[in-house]
């Protein structure tokens, strides 16, 4: 199925648009206990949880901590293990983690000279600033200037709608008169 020296798996995915990897059932599970850790060690330290709550949430399919926050208490409580009371105080702790990452994250986008036409856009979110600054885009003349092509690129998972929509209005302040 591969073809010789991987042609099937380069054409799939040129065909396809994705990035095919091809790992041996050795490297696949170093991969997947390597992800399992890193996601149990964040879970640790962002949560200040122990070893066996974090290995739980991972084992449960929990990748994030955004995860966590939005789940409810009684999905949470239905893990083996997991009472009424520890579901809440993890969704607390999420939610808390959460804010503490936004206030620092909005802390250094004012610090990076993001204006606050920007800073405070009530469509981007703070992780969407985060990619505009990274990517230079600081003003709202820097914002009007993009097209909605370069935003979506920028903001890979935004929609053309919701870009033509950001570009618009941080056009409209050049037609005032």
């Amino acid at each position: 199925a591969i073809g010789r020296k991987g042609q099937n798996v380069r054409l799939a995915s040129s065909l396809s648009g994705w990035n095919i990897d091809i790992l041996t059932t050795t490297q696949e599970s170093e991969k997947r206990s390597e992800e399992f850790k890193n996601l149990s060690q964040m879970f640790i330290s962002d949560l200040d949880v122990d070893e066996v709550i974090a290995h739980l949430l991972v084992t449960e399919g929990f990748s994030s901590i955004e995860e966590i926050s939005m789940v409810t208490p009684d999905d949470l409580a239905s893990i083996e293990g997991f009472d009424d009371e520890l579901s809440k105080e993890l969704i607390k702790r999420a939610t808390s983690h959460l804010e503490k990452v936004k206030k620092e994250n909005m802390e250094t986008l004012k610090l990076g000279g993001v204006d606050d036409y920007l800073l405070n856009h009530k469509v981007l979110t703070v992780n969407q600033l985060m990619k505009l600054k990274e990517n230079n885009i600081t003003t709202r003349d820097e914002l009007a200037d993009l097209s909605n092509f370069e935003l979506m690129d920028i903001l890979s998972e935004m929609e053309n709608d919701k870009a033509d929509e950001i570009i618009l209005d941080s056009r409209k302040h050049w037609f005032k008169d």
